[in-house]
């Protein structure tokens, strides 16, 4: 009996998995390769950096998601390169033979060519992240309690949030809750509810991705948490006390030491090396463009998939990159691969867009729904559900669950941890 069909999976986010996952019952041998040895939830995120929740709520070791999986191996690596002649992927510390290679290695942050500004405005894709956000922020609560000068309290006090996405809209909330819940009569010399949060955002409305009505819901529910929103506004220059704006023609300076970034994402740079490798094709973000079936031109063997992927043979643009988008070509990817160890040729690839969510503080949110649009307690209902849906890990479902239950009656975040690094001093 020869050797079964290789399965080389790189990333083990959302797509990865799924992919892996999805190839139990195949006559394949799946080595999954990722530089983490955890499944992230990235969707909920947001909460681990406002100390809602603590890491090890949204994540699960790959090795225990899989270890029930047969033909499925875990490898902690990391991809520097991929040899499309030989179809070997290069490890940083060795090398990986393939049949068929699938790429998954997502997104980082994307400043828009001033890669300067993550020093002062960190992004959220990863769980250091997330720690190193929720120390910010609250290291600047700190600071505003020990700082006599009122200006300069005032600094402390403002933050400042760019991106008015889903990730910029639920952080801007979460903040709203801790200023003015959490936080309240913790302090004895600063009144948390005088923070001030401002969200930035370069479009004319806040969630431009969703419907009109949806983003006017969304806007009324960040205006009742005292959010201030600057739409039609581009960050122009970011700094350690400031961020500067450029607004309908007018150039504006908010002083603010702590500043959040969501506004955009750039592909793995592993996309760009297998495009000069395999002669392809990337977008301006790094994205791969792919065949309808998610496999590189002319490299059948090769299906990128997730964010890394640019898939353009549906509608006007690409898919976005976004959860259900990857799980859905992970599954895909799985049942392409099995039909053709079946002599069977496979339909092209299609995404059923099964909405989008997006929560703006305590028991509000927005839900673009097939058939149906919601706002307010309704949709946060729905963004709950879905949520605990997603995560992988059942154990984690019921600790969310707790810790979300317990938030909601008793206004507290539990996970509210300064960790890493010195706390002192106060110069982030």
């Amino acid at each position: 009996m020869g050797q079964r069909h290789r399965v080389v999976i790189l990333g083990g986010g959302f797509g990865g998995l799924r992919a892996a996952q999805a190839l139990r019952s195949s006559p394949v041998e799946v080595t999954l390769v990722d530089r983490r040895n955890f499944h992230l939830f990235q969707p909920l995120l947001y909460q681990v950096a406002t100390g809602g929740l603590s890491p090890a709520n949204i994540a699960a070791p790959l090795r225990g998601v899989l270890k029930k999986q047969k033909n499925a191996e875990v490898l902690l690596g990391e991809a520097s390169g991929i040899d499309v002649a030989s179809r070997r992927v290069i490890l940083q510390d060795g090398e990986l033979p393939y049949d068929t290679l699938i790429v998954a290695t997502g997104s980082s942050h994307h400043y828009f060519g001033h890669p300067d500004w993550e020093h002062f405005a960190p992004g959220l894709k990863t769980i250091e992240d997330a720690t190193e956000i929720r120390r910010r922020i609250l290291l600047a609560f700190e600071a505003a309690e020990r700082e006599t000068n009122r200006e300069k309290q005032s600094t402390w006090l403002t933050f400042v949030i760019v991106g008015a996405g889903p990730t910029g809209v639920e952080l801007a909330g979460a903040l709203s809750e801790i200023a003015h819940d959490t936080l309240r009569r913790e302090f004895r010399r600063i009144d948390p509810s005088e923070t001030r949060i401002v969200l930035v955002e370069a479009a004319d409305r806040v969630l431009p991705t969703y419907p009109a009505a949806l983003s006017a819901a969304a806007a009324g529910s960040l205006k009742r948490l005292d959010v201030t929103v600057e739409t039609g506004a581009m960050v122009t220059g970011v700094e350690g006390q400031s961020v500067s704006l450029q607004v309908t023609g007018k150039s504006q300076s908010i002083p603010a030491r702590t500043v959040l970034w969501a506004a955009g994402v750039q592909a793995s740079p592993l996309g760009r090396a297998l495009a000069q490798e395999a002669g392809a094709d990337v977008d301006r973000a790094g994205r791969l463009f792919v065949e309808p079936d998610l496999t590189l031109p002319g490299r059948p063997e090769i299906l990128v998939i997730g964010d890394l992927a640019n898939f353009s043979h549906q509608g006007n643009g690409p898919l976005p990159g976004v959860a259900q988008v990857a799980i859905q070509q992970g599954k895909y990817a799985a049942r392409l691969i099995t039909a053709r160890l079946k002599g069977e040729v496979l339909p092209a690839f299609v995404y059923r867009d099964r909405g989008s969510l997006a929560t703006i503080g305590r028991a509000a949110a927005v839900a673009d729904l097939p058939r149906l649009r919601l706002s307010g307690f309704p949709a946060w209902l729905i963004w709950l559900f879905i949520h605990l849906l997603y995560i992988v890990e059942f154990e984690n479902r019921l600790l969310v669950l707790v810790q979300w239950a317990w938030s909601y009656f008793t206004f507290n975040r539990s996970a509210r941890l300064i960790t890493g690094g010195s706390p002192f001093p106060f110069d982030l």
